[in-house]
Parts: structure tokens; C-alpha cells; sequence
């Protein structure tokens, strides 16, 4: 019985690896193919009018195309995803915040299972007591923890996808804290998006220092530290129990 079940896991380990390399090779691929450069808001406002007849033409199908190209996006980690959303703010309208809090749900969904399938068990190995304190933090307060990254655009949306699934974390709690985490900071840059529209139609490339003024930003800390109230409470709330006994 243990020779068939070691011969089970032998088989199942190549198999665990497959997602997690596909990524990392299509990463590589973005960036040595020169398919990076299309991205620019140079490209982008060469192509503007096009692009615009495209999607006044066929807008469902437009739709469709950009939630699985968003998806694809951040399931391989590319670092477009932010001119990708401004752009589909400005072409898409409104319609666009839940075409990308849902593919950018998905895709970093994808992220998540292939991080704990490959790089799990090597950091845990590695990590030593640093990794035992990561899990024991979210696997008490997970879902705040997450939400308050999610809130708070201070790390890589593709780090903020791979810790948790180092930890003990479910996947149905990440999806959820992701899709209620990214929903604030998503409408606020398709907003900013849609003020780009006449300025890519113009040919002409948007002033992104606004994206990190205050009236962008402070809203959005604000959201992630009300995020960790409960974890806070909760730890007051055990402090004052050991107290007392």
C-alpha cells in the first residue's frame, strides 16, 4: 500500500509544477517578445481611435475580450495592470469596474493556487519560524489581513496575491477578500480613467502624478486601516482576557 501511494505522489509532483512554470514563462515571453512596448501610453494613444471604433462597434465583444485579457494579465504577474485599467476606463466607461475587479479577481485567483502548489513548500522549508508567524497571523485574521492589502496600495498587486497562499489561508476567503478589496481602488482609477479619454484621443499621454495625490490615496489608506479595526479589537480583547486570568 505505501510503495502504490509513493508512486501516486511521485507522479503528482511534475504535474503540481506545470501552472507555476507556463507563468513564469509567459512572463518572460511579455517582456522578450517586445510586447510590453503596445502597453505605453504612447501606443496607446497612436491606436486610440481605433480602438474607440472597435468598441462603439462591438461593445459586448469588447467586453469579453478585455475581462480575459485583464485575466490573463494578472495571472501571469505582468506590471500592466494599471494602464490596462485607466485605458479601460477611458474606452470602456463605468462598465469597466466590474469587468476588472472580476478578471482581476480571477486571474490573481490563479496566481494564489499556483504559488501554494510551487513556491509553498520551499519557502516553508526555508522560512523557518518567520514562515510559522506568517501563517499563524492569517490564519487568525486572514480575510482582514487581505482586505486591508487589498485597500492599501503600498505592495505589488502579484505579492499581495502570493503571501497569503504561503499561509494556511482557503481559497474562497482570498477570492472574497480580494473582490471586496480591490472594489474601492478600482473605481477610483476608473474614474481617473475616464478623465483620460479626451486626453488619449488627442494623442497626447496622461499626467499619472495624479494617481498618487492625496485625494487618490488618503481615501484608500483610510479603507485599509477601518480593514484592521477587528483584527486590533480582537487582539485588545484577548490582551485584557490573559489579564484577567
Amino acid at each position: 500500500m505505501s510503495t502504490d501511494l509513493n508512486q501516486t505522489n511521485q507522479q503528482r509532483k511534475p504535474t503540481r509544477y506545470v501552472l507555476a512554470v507556463i507563468l513564469i514563462l509567459g512572463l518572460g515571453i511579455f517582456f522578450l517578445s517586445g510586447a510590453h512596448e503596445l502597453v505605453e501610453w504612447q501606443a496607446i494613444g497612436a491606436h486610440y481611435a481605433k480602438l474607440s471604433c472597435i468598441v462603439e462597434e462591438r461593445l459586448w465583444l469588447s467586453y469579453l475580450i478585455f475581462m480575459l485579457g485583464y485575466a490573463v494579465i494578472v495571472a501571469f504577474s505582468l506590471p500592466i495592470a494599471l494602464p490596462l485599467t485607466l485605458t479601460g476606463g477611458a474606452l470602456l466607461g463605468w462598465p469597466a469596474i466590474i469587468l476588472v475587479i472580476c478578471s482581476a479577481t480571477a486571474g490573481a485567483g490563479v496566481v494564489f493556487i499556483a504559488a501554494r502548489s510551487f513556491f509553498a513548500d520551499l519557502l516553508r522549508i526555508r522560512a523557518g519560524p518567520f514562515m510559522t508567524k506568517l501563517e499563524a497571523g492569517f490564519s487568525r485574521n486572514s480575510f482582514f489581513y487581505l482586505l486591508a492589502l487589498r485597500l492599501i496600495p503600498v505592495a505589488p498587486f502579484w505579492v499581495v496575491n502570493v503571501v497569503p497562499a504561503l499561509t494556511s489561508m482557503r481559497l474562497a476567503t482570498f477570492l472574497l477578500a480580494t473582490f471586496i478589496g480591490i472594489t474601492p481602488g478600482t473605481a477610483v482609477f476608473i474614474s481617473v480613467g475616464r478623465g483620460f479619454n479626451h486626453i488619449l484621443a488627442a494623442g497626447q499621454t496622461p499626467d499619472l502624478t495624479v494617481l498618487t495625490s492625496a485625494p487618490i490615496i488618503t481615501p484608500l489608506v483610510g479603507l485599509g486601516l477601518l480593514a484592521l479595526l477587528p483584527v486590533v479589537f480582537r487582539r485588545l480583547t484577548n490582551g485584557q482576557r490573559g489579564l484577567s486570568q
